[in-house]
């Protein structure tokens, strides 16, 4: 009982106790109540009619891009950017703001973002070169709304009256002008504010931190700046970030982007933009009528982008891109001993492309020559009149013919369409001659010949004669089951990988042509009209290695989200998609891969005769205009495969350049991923 009295006066206690809580709470509201509306209403009164409020976007963090194991090929790292916020800067004091400013950066040797296509010439004005699009939208209606044969003086002229530029020297109005114009094409405004320069120095922000200190308007914050750690490695794949263009702006404006955002350019930059890109946040800045910030508030936070991994190995890559180099400079070096024309002295580019049999992931895909991707943009125009266009991507984007490398795809239709079988012999005269008017020479006179050796010593004559036998249907059918004709499909956007062709009476008819009985024959030895891109070439090899089957070429591994703790997507290397299927039986792939065995171990001895792993594989050179393309396909181990490679050098003019490239490829992978299966238990099997 003395215990039930004590608990109720407890309960009595605390109840008082909320009760006085609640009143002084309520005390504290009619206060500030009373405050706001008897005491200090008015004043209150007038900060709400006179303060205004602005809703600014707050950026977010993008996703990042790596290679297989991780490595940096477009990352986010801490810089400092100059930046006029119109929020607090004076219109009247802009022009000398912006002026000192660009003084101060040329002092401390930093640049400052100048996109007017307008240049100094002397004490006079001309266009710059090259931009001629920039041109055109400076005279265009949304702007000066001038006709096309304005002068650059006329130009000036109209923006100095625009921007209020009288008084100041003539490069001293260009630089003011370069900056007013710009901050109008990128919506300067309360809520965007300008980014005058970027990626400038911690000593340059600490100058400008103290020189502009006393001037509203002018701040240096901190920012997230993409860098390319490894920008050598994959530049073309990997892509660039840069400054939204007006056209892209009028795609993507419903998609929530401003005239100052960035965004992806090409490669994987582009194709992935809206996984990399992330979410913007907001704040709420409330000012009053003079400018003065009353308060900020996050409304929304930002939400980071998700990250990509590649399939890519950097070490690999930038072997690749090594050895393309080395090949290059091999065949300048073979053309000078031979002294004759057309023999390399043109060999300046190339391509290589490597899988991984297993899922047919792109292991490295590199393309000579190249640029660092990190000095992108200021060396753009450097990059873009290098001779052997660096800037475009080899690998997916030019398509070669294919020569020999064709000839392991129409031995394999000849023998699953029983137009011929291993033991059809084929007597080799060193001339095709079956139809009237047309000659083709074979590199020798082989005499009575098989399907083995005729791969082996890549014999002419036996494959015109089944080109002839097969007919082109068939050959076409058969090309585009390996992938032929069309792109492969790997994660790049539209545009950067060629479909490549396919010769046959289609083809021929969109040009304008009549197929004939003789094109069918020039086919079947990969000359005629196919045309077939590094990427497809080591598709296809990787499509014999599998037994025929065809799998999803991809560059791709996944998209992880920024903080690496949730997989969006994933290409599951355990479970590859299968797209296509040679329909060849095993017994006859085994015949065609008997016969490349012979290529890489007999008549290219000289290359991989050292080599302690069975290589399957088979040459090509294309004939074109100067020295011939120098092209390889190849496959290893020859049990149990594990990499394919497709190699094309341009104007190489000897197989062995290409092959070279293969060899250093294999030695160093199989030096990272040693096999038990060598050449001789290749032979103890066999």
């Amino acid at each position: 009982m003395e215990e039930q009295k004590t608990e109720k006066k407890h309960q009595h206690g605390r109840t008082a106790f909320l009760l006085i809580v609640l009143l002084i709470i309520f005390g504290m509201f009619t206060a500030r109540l009373a405050d706001w509306q008897l005491i200090n209403g008015d004043r209150y009164d007038e900060i709400s009619k006179t303060s205004t409020s602005y809703t600014v976007e707050t950026e977010a963090l993008r996703g990042e891009i790596l290679d297989v194991n991780g490595v940096g090929l477009a990352i986010n790292s801490t810089g400092y950017q100059v930046v006029i916020d119109k929020l607090y800067m004076e219109d009247d004091k802009l022009n000398d703001t912006i002026l000192a400013l660009i003084l101060l950066m040329e002092k401390c040797g930093e640049k400052w973002v100048d996109a007017l296509p307008i240049i100094m010439d002397g004490d006079s004005y001309k266009f710059a070169d090259d931009m001629e699009d920039e041109i055109a939208e400076l005279k265009s209606k949304d702007n000066l709304n001038m006709n096309t044969y304005s002068t650059a003086e006329e130009c000036m002229s109209k923006l100095n009256e625009s921007y209020k530029c009288d008084g100041y020297s003539k490069k001293e109005q260009r630089n003011i002008i370069s900056v007013r114009y710009n901050m109008k094409k990128m919506g300067y405004s309360k809520s965007t504010p300008y980014t005058f320069a970027e990626k400038i120095s911690a000593d340059t922000m600490a100058i400008v931190s103290e020189n502009f200190q006393d001037i509203a308007g002018v701040d240096v914050r901190s920012s997230t700046i993409r860098t390319n750690p490894n920008g050598t490695a994959a530049a073309q794949i990997v892509g660039a970030y840069g400054a939204i263009s007006s056209e892209e702006y009028k795609e993507k404006s419903d998609d929530g982007y401003s005239l100052n955002d960035k965004i992806g350019k090409f490669g994987i930059e582009k194709s992935y933009e809206n996984q990399l890109r992330g979410k913007s946040g907001s704040k709420m800045i409330r000012a009053s009528s003079n400018g003065n910030v009353l308060d900020v508030v996050e409304t929304k936070n930002a939400e980071p982008g998700n990250t990509v991994y590649l399939t890519i190995d950097t070490k690999y890559q930038l072997l690749a891109q090594k050895a393309l180099k080395e090949a290059t400079k091999e065949a300048q070096d073979l053309a000078k001993q031979a002294g004759t024309k057309h023999s390399g002295e043109d060999c300046i580019s190339g391509s290589v492309v490597m899988l991984d049999v297993k899922d047919f992931s792109v292991i490295c895909a590199a393309t000579y020559p190249t640029y660092d991707l990190s000095k992108y943009w200021e060396d753009y125009s450097k990059i873009a009149t290098t001779k052997g266009d660096p800037l475009i991507n080899r690998a997916f984007q030019s398509a070669f013919t294919p020569g020999s490398t064709f000839k392991p795809l129409v031995a394999s239709a000849a023998l699953e369409e029983k137009a011929i079988n291993k033991g059809t012999d084929i007597t080799c005269t060193g001339t095709y001659d079956y139809y009237d008017g047309l000659r083709i020479n074979c590199m020798g006179v082989h005499d009575s010949i098989n399907v083995t050796k005729a791969i082996a010593v890549s014999c002419n004559y036996f494959f015109n004669d089944l080109g002839r036998r097969l007919g082109i249907e068939s050959i076409e059918s058969y090309a585009k089951r390996v992938g032929f004709g069309s792109p492969t499909g790997v994660e790049l956007g539209e545009g950067e990988e060629t479909s490549g062709a396919i010769a046959g009476p289609e083809n021929s008819k969109s040009w304008g042509s009549e197929w004939y009985p003789g094109n069918t024959v020039q086919a079947a030895i990969g000359q005629s009209d196919t045309l077939i891109s590094p990427i497809q070439l080591a598709t296809y090899a990787a499509t014999l290695a599998n037994n025929g089957t065809r799998l999803q070429t991809h560059i791709v591994r996944k998209v992880v989200s920024y903080d690496r703790k949730t997989v969006i997507s994933e290409n599951d290397p355990n479970n590859p998609t299968v797209v296509d299927s040679m329909g060849v039986s095993e017994e006859n792939l085994a015949i065609v891969k008997e016969g490349m065995i012979k290529a890489v171990n007999e008549t290219y001895s000289s290359v991989f005769g050292d080599f302690k792993i069975q290589v399957v594989g088979k040459t090509g050179t294309a004939e074109n205009n100067g020295s011939d393309h120098a092209n390889f396909i190849c496959y290893a181990p020859a049990d149990n495969p594990q990499v394919a490679i497709g190699v094309m050098v341009e104007h190489g003019a000897k197989s062995s350049v290409a092959m070279n490239v293969a060899k250093k490829l294999l030695t160093q992978y199989f030096k990272d991923n040693p096999v038990s299966t060598t050449k001789e238990t290749s032979k103890s099997q066999d």
